[in-house]
């Protein structure tokens, strides 16, 4: 069990190694969004911003301007926060610099809602130019962190990582490309889960839930692109499926489950889609198993919405 932003901290200054036009950015949160491990590393590459964001991305976007690879964090709320910036500096200008974005969803608990990223794919979903990347574990954080830094970016990207340990499920990363995590040997199933960031384990629970406790087939889909979105594979499971449910640790006005059913719209004959994440409200402040729950995001509260969709059809 182990964090995306953790991944984050430990392979950002490896591939400093390898890259020597890396920089790095922080505003005074080093130490929680793990990006203080490249300063520790390459101290000559990294500079402390202090608490100010809107500075920040200002500085990345004139430090790109002389082929830099830019990397800047802070919590999601706060950097998306600064969102006149990221539109007049970076999305308009179209420079590559890397956004990261920790401490997403809800998981952060009793900090409240002032420190949780529950809006930001809405937000950068909507900027021109801008891609959204939003792994699900430790290791395709890793393999996320490694295509940032290999290739050559030619627009900026919002890289989403969350605080919380979670569940190291191994899986390819191609990008702009979703992989079913879980399938079975019957092609048409009954419902297919697409599933975006740290709540992969809990929607592979819960799948397995559903199915333990009735004869539904579930396929789960992890996303960890969210813009571009791979339309191909949602098509693909909307013809082989039942249902389909989008699952995120975020509002579902203008997250992923916005993103699927944009898809679905172009599209005749497409099935149902069920939407779970924060439905248009700000949560209470509480430990992040009671918010999980209250809100419909635990494994428990997925696998019964699931299940109640499914009678409906």
């Amino acid at each position: 069990m182990r964090a995306t932003r953790e991944a984050f901290g430990e392979h950002l200054p490896v591939m400093g190694e390898k890259h020597d036009n890396i920089v790095a950015l922080d505003a005074d949160l080093g130490k929680a969004t793990k990006i203080a491990s490249f300063g520790q590393a390459h101290p000559d590459r990294f500079f402390q911003m202090g608490i100010a964001e809107a500075n920040m991305i200002g500085v990345a976007s004139g430090l790109s301007e002389y082929d830099y690879k830019v990397f800047l964090a802070s919590f999601g709320s706060f950097l998306t926060g600064r969102y006149d910036m990221i539109r007049c500096s970076l999305a308009y200008p179209n420079r590559p610099v890397v956004l990261v974005g920790t401490h997403v969803g809800m998981a952060i608990g009793k900090d409240g809602v002032t420190q949780m990223g529950l809006e930001d794919v809405s937000i950068m979903r909507a900027l021109p130019n801008m891609v959204v990347l939003n792994p699900a574990s430790y290791s395709e954080a890793i393999k996320v962190i490694e295509y940032l830094c290999d290739t050559e970016l030619d627009s900026p990207h919002y890289l989403r990582l969350g605080r919380q340990p979670v569940e190291d499920i191994e899986m390819p990363f191609e990008f702009g490309k979703g992989q079913i995590v879980k399938d079975n040997e019957n092609e048409y199933v009954d419902c297919t889960i697409i599933s975006t960031g740290c709540i992969l384990g809990d929607v592979m629970s819960a799948a397995e839930m559903v199915e333990s406790y009735s004869s539904r087939i579930v396929r789960v889909i992890n996303m960890p692109t969210l813009k571009p979105i791979d339309e191909e594979l949602i098509i693909h499971a909307a013809e082989w499926s039942r249902m389909l449910v989008t699952v995120e640790d975020h509002t579902i006005v203008g997250g992923l489950g916005s993103a699927v059913a944009d898809v679905l719209s172009e599209h005749d004959n497409m099935p149902s889609l069920h939407k779970i994440g924060l439905n248009d409200i700000f949560p209470e402040s509480a430990p992040p198993n009671d918010l999980y729950d209250k809100y419909g995001l635990s494994v428990e509260a997925i696998a019964r919405q699931v299940s109640d969709g499914l009678l409906d059809r």
